[in-house]
């Protein structure tokens, strides 16, 4: 009797050299080929003549290939296609290796997105069948499913698999959702589900069968994301930290100026949090210059009102050292005390820092990923606050675990995580659905928007005599590049080449300086001081100034090369100007080569708006790769995609807090399914409760 746990091989037309091969897409069991899901589906009845073919549209044609062309250099191929009525170009990049899979003459069924490429319609990219005699396929089907491939595998070979899963593996699926809760949401059965996703009849069984399936996915998911908050939670107490209104109004005096509504709604968010003797897990979302660093002090400052020290850790030496100096002037006068830790520091000065902390002699301390090492202890640490949470990634925030004292190991401080790349409410839900959300949507009064320009490499003369003016009218200007150094395998201009170039022909009259990742950190304070102080009037970067640079007198900003910057970096990028009350322009110098990267300029000319941008940004990139979530700790998804699923995702959070709510440890008869369904799919990784 077979077992879904038996190896692919198990499968009639599996064997070794096969099963290597579906090793590399993650098949290795029955199992894994049930839930090894088409990635795409083409009713082959919506056939369509060339010349109906519209660019921007999915497309299935039936054509012959009339010619074939694989240029000597480079890594494409080229094949002109024809019907009874016109005739369009296939083109396919790196992938030479096809020309053994096509052949001149034959007749083949094309899908895939239509493009237009000089007034000429062309397929990009497309997947392709061959037409046998007297059928459009290879199974006479109407809805054609296309699995995921890697070389050396074919669709019809995988298709066969498919089939033998499902006679095989179909009598052995077992239910994962409550029997109550699938029939009350009208969902069909698993087995149902799994052999119409695999072998639809209409388009009508692909959308029923997704609909069970990434229910039951963003299920499991969320009750995976509810079990580890209440896991946290039950785990450790917090020193409780009241703010009183005479402490409120003392740690208010401390900044010059009023907090707005939106900070005013997350500061009341955050003392009640702290005020609870459970560990504030609160993560604190604003766009770039909405004022999330104040907010930040202030739970500080009221840790140390109680007795306690807060410690703040950023992603770069260059951020840390920004934090550390808005300290300086916030608290000049006040009791407080404060310290910098971060890698570069001289080993005696490191020595004295981690003995102030350890005795308690530094209230504040601000470091780096310094601040992890294990010869750092506090005296009585009350709040850690994470700033950039998503450069350290998620995994490594959940390990980021400081004990307040040696003597309370059970103790565990307050958490608050910082970002100025607002979460996706997608993201919010999952990823990051075992935190508290406050939300800064409001800017500080007196900053107008920055003005954004998408100008083509030809317009650089220009661009350079706009920055001139600025800088003749007493201001400052960033010029970004995405590499240190020129390498003979890239043409993309380099900062440190550039750098002398600018302040030879360009800018020979003001002062440039060249900041990036490879200076010691003594060069890198020294040339920020300068730029902050006005003695360098351009400063020539790279991404190290991404985030924590804060000189309002710098009003322009060019980057060079920004097709090959993420939407996220861009916006982040752009941050770094607008700080002042004088108007501000970010110049996007780019000649993108594909439609995302010209999406991406697009949208940054449409909007300044962030949680727009991110929400973008999740669209083009995709979850696995926003956030560096492909490390967040918990298996991929395999057929859900939050972003196009959103209102099941939020169906299913719903339904998990409910049946959590009745059942909160899933001991009831009707738990069972959801007990084993969790403990294949999660337990191991995020080691929940106890299921089984």
């Amino acid at each position: 009797m077979p077992r879904l746990s038996d190896s692919v091989q198990y499968l009639k037309g599996v064997g070794p050299k096969r099963a290597a091969l579906l090793a590399r897409l993650g098949v290795r069991d029955i199992s894994d080929a049930l839930q090894f899901f088409p990635r795409k589906y083409v009713d082959r009845g919506d056939v369509v003549p060339i010349a109906q073919v519209e660019a921007g549209r999915d497309v299935a044609v039936r054509a012959k290939i009339v010619e074939m062309r694989a240029p000597r250099w480079g890594d494409r191929l080229e094949a002109m296609i024809a019907d009874r009525s016109g005739s369009m170009r296939a083109i396919w990049f790196h992938a030479r290796f096809l020309v053994r899979s096509l052949q001149t003459g034959a007749e083949y069924l094309f899908y895939g997105r239509a493009g237009e490429y000089r007034g000429y319609r062309q397929l990009q990219h497309p997947r392709f069948e061959r037409v046998r005699e007297g059928a459009p396929g290879d199974d006479g089907d109407r809805i054609l499913v296309e699995y995921p491939t890697t070389e050396g595998l074919q669709q019809p070979s995988l298709r066969a698999m498919a089939r033998e899963a499902l006679r095989v593996g179909l009598p052995l699926a077992r239910e994962t959702l409550p029997d109550p809760m699938r029939e009350r949401l009208n969902l069909a059965p698993l087995p149902e589900a799994l052999r119409l996703i695999h072998r639809p009849r209409s388009m009508d069984d692909v959308r029923r069968a997704r609909r069970r399936l990434v229910f039951g996915e963003f299920f499991l998911m969320e009750l995976a994301v509810v079990l580890r908050r209440r896991s946290t939670l039950r785990s450790h107490n917090a020193p409780p930290i009241p703010v009183s209104e005479k402490v409120d109004a003392r740690i208010r005096a401390r900044f010059p100026f009023r907090f707005t509504a939106a900070q005013d709604r997350a500061i009341a968010e955050i003392r009640a949090d702290l005020a609870r003797d459970r560990p504030m897990t609160r993560l604190l979302q604003g766009d770039v210059g909405c004022g999330k660093t104040a907010v930040a002090l202030y739970a500080a400052l009221a840790a140390v009102a109680a007795g306690y020290q807060a410690v703040l850790m950023a992603p770069t030496e260059i951020l840390a050292a920004q934090h550390h100096h808005n300290v300086q002037i916030y608290l000049v006068g006040s009791r407080v005390r404060w310290a910098l830790l971060v890698g570069g520091l001289p080993a005696a000065e490191r020595r004295r820092t981690l003995r102030r902390i350890r005795h308690g002699d530094a209230d504040i301390v601000i470091g780096t990923h310094a601040l992890l090492q294990q010869d750092v202890s506090f005296s009585r640490l009350g709040l850690a606050v994470i700033d950039e949470q998503h450069k350290f990634g998620v995994l490594q925030r959940a390990g980021v675990k400081w004990q307040p004292a040696a003597d309370n190991p059970d103790l565990a401080p307050h958490y608050l995580v910082m970002t100025a790349t607002p979460i996706p409410r997608t993201l919010a839900l999952t990823v990051f659905g075992d935190l508290d959300v406050s939300t800064i949507d409001q800017m500080p009064p007196g900053r107008p928007p920055v003005e954004t320009r998408w100008v083509h490499p030809d317009e650089r003369i220009g661009a350079y005599a706009f920055v001139r003016r600025e800088l003749a009218a007493g201001r400052q200007a960033f010029v970004v590049y995405p590499l240190v150094e020129e390498n003979e395998k890239s043409d993309l201009l380099a900062a440190t080449e550039e750098a002398g170039r600018l302040a030879r022909d360009v800018f020979p009259d003001f002062r440039v300086g060249l900041l990036h990742g490879r200076m010691k950190p003594a060069e890198k304070d020294a040339v920020m001081d300068a730029f902050r102080r006005g003695d360098v009037r351009v400063l020539v970067s790279t991404l190290v100034i991404e985030v924590g640079v804060d000189v309002p007198n710098a009003t322009v900003m060019i980057v060079e090369h920004a097709e090959r910057f993420g939407l996220a970096q861009l916006h982040q990028l752009r941050g770094r100007i607008g700080r002042g009350a004088a108007r501000s322009t970010c110049i996007l110098m780019g000649e993108p080569q594909t439609p995302e990267a010209e999406r991406r300029l697009q949208v940054m000319g449409e909007t300044a708006d962030g949680f727009r941008i991110a929400e973008e940004d999740l669209r083009l990139r995709g979850p696995g790769e926003f956030f560096g979530t492909r490390q967040h700790g918990m298996p991929e998804l395999m057929i859900g995609d939050i972003v196009e699923d959103y209102d099941l995702l939020r169906l299913a959070r719903q339904e998990a807090l409910g049946w959590l709510e009745r059942d909160p440890a899933l001991a009831a008869a009707e738990s069972a399914p959801v007990r084993r369904a969790l403990a294949k799919r999660f337990g191991e990784t995020l080691r929940l409760i106890e299921v089984g």
